[in-house]
């Protein structure tokens, strides 16, 4: 089964404008991009083509520059799920999955991504597949903490008994006082079926998406299955890129996990 991994990426960001293009150090002192990063997260999967896809000259040089493959899209493309239609239909290749992995989630391990493939290709009426991590303690204190400072960070879900998708949120649900409470941080990870990834393209843009910013509620919106998958971190610490203060963070879970 053919897979095609997109990694979409824009220059404007309201939160953290330049963000693909900014410098992260690993374990070694290494300093490499975000979306250097990305690509080289996406490179971990096996049997899978990768392609960058943007609407800006600055990050293709840049992807280029690292032997990156890059597929220029639309400005008028409003999320990553929208650029990935464009990048497939410029490719013009038939793949059976496509993988979204946004280019600002260079932690993503590549079980995650597999993980995720192989929960879309068990679950045939899902019209996308995206994983869910179990918070710990520390995680789910960052997550209070950037509310309570006012800052928009990560995303947690909510799903019934079999994983379908009921919710998304950059708030954190379900309602956690108690600091052992059950919350799921998603990961912005998506796989889909072509035909799905058309029909998104061709919906209108939702009202939930626009209040949330998240990409993944047009489908809910439009009554579609999106099934979370449950991932296990194996000791690993995630965390995206989302503000400037995110980047010490993500250079201190490099050093920790020894990537260069």
């Amino acid at each position: 089964m053919s897979v095609l991994i997109v990694v979409p990426a824009r220059y404007g960001s309201t939160r953290f404008e330049g963000k693909p293009l900014v410098h992260l150090k690993g374990a070694t002192g290494i300093s490499k991009s975000l979306i250097e990063r990305s690509w080289d997260a996406a490179m971990e999967v096996d049997d899978a083509d990768v392609v960058v896809a943007t609407d800006d000259d600055r990050i293709k040089d840049a992807a280029e520059a690292f032997g990156a493959k890059v597929v220029m899209t639309s400005t008028s493309a409003r999320n990553g799920t929208e650029r990935c239609a464009e990048a497939l239909a410029q490719i013009g290749k038939n793949y059976d999955i496509v993988v979204n992995l946004q280019g600002d989630a260079p932690l993503t391990p590549s079980w995650f991504i597999t993980d995720l493939i192989a929960g879309l290709r068990a679950t045939p009426n899902a019209a996308m597949t995206t994983p869910v991590l179990l918070c710990d303690a520390d995680t789910l204190n960052a997550f209070k903490t950037d509310r309570a400072a006012g800052r928009v960070g990560g995303t947690t879900a909510v799903f019934d008994h079999s994983g379908k998708a009921l919710y998304f949120s950059k708030e954190v649900i379900p309602f956690a006082e108690s600091p052992d409470a059950i919350v799921y941080h998603h990961v912005g990870v998506y796989a889909y079926r072509p035909a799905d990834l058309a029909a998104y393209a061709a919906w209108d843009e939702t009202q939930l998406e626009r209040q949330e910013g998240l990409e993944q509620l047009r489908f809910l919106a439009n009554g579609a299955h999106v099934q979370c998958v449950t991932v296990d971190g194996k000791g690993r610490a995630f965390w995206e890129v989302n503000n400037p203060t995110d980047v010490p963070r993500v250079e201190m879970m490099l050093a920790q996990l020894g990537i260069a």
